[in-house]
């Protein structure tokens, strides 16, 4: 099922994405965890109605910008440790949110160095207004 037939709104929806943003930041709940950096693997999705994001000028400021999802994300993950995926996708989740111009959001996460026999554990997380 596609994220459009759960939210009828988003096939109106043109889609902003990041993927595989890699940083290194403390996350986990074990004790060898809170002292290095892990690398995290980080995915986002945008969905800005077509009205808010058609751009009239070819001018930067009538869409919304990459950059904000990267420094979004590098705000987040300068507060300090996190214990959970779950807690970092949420947090992202809302700040992408918060954007005027975002109806809907899905930021995944990845740590891909936690099992030798899998390629990646993490969480995603999808919402709209």
């Amino acid at each position: 099922m596609t994220f459009a037939a759960l939210d009828p709104l988003l096939l109106s929806c043109r889609r902003v994405f990041l993927r595989d943003y890699e940083v290194w930041i403390n996350i986990g709940v074990h004790d060898f965890e809170k002292t290095a950096e892990q690398r995290v693997i980080i995915n986002v999705d945008l969905y800005v109605p077509l009205e808010l994001s058609t751009p009239k000028s070819d001018e930067l400021d009538e869409v919304v910008d990459y950059d904000f999802i990267r420094r979004t994300i590098a705000a987040r993950v300068s507060k300090g440790h996190v214990q959970l995926q779950e807690t970092l996708c949420d947090d992202l989740l809302a700040a992408m949110l918060a954007h005027p111009k975002v109806h809907a959001a899905r930021v995944s996460t990845a740590k891909p160095d936690v099992y030798p026999d899998c390629d990646a554990v993490g969480v995603e997380v999808f919402r709209s207004k």
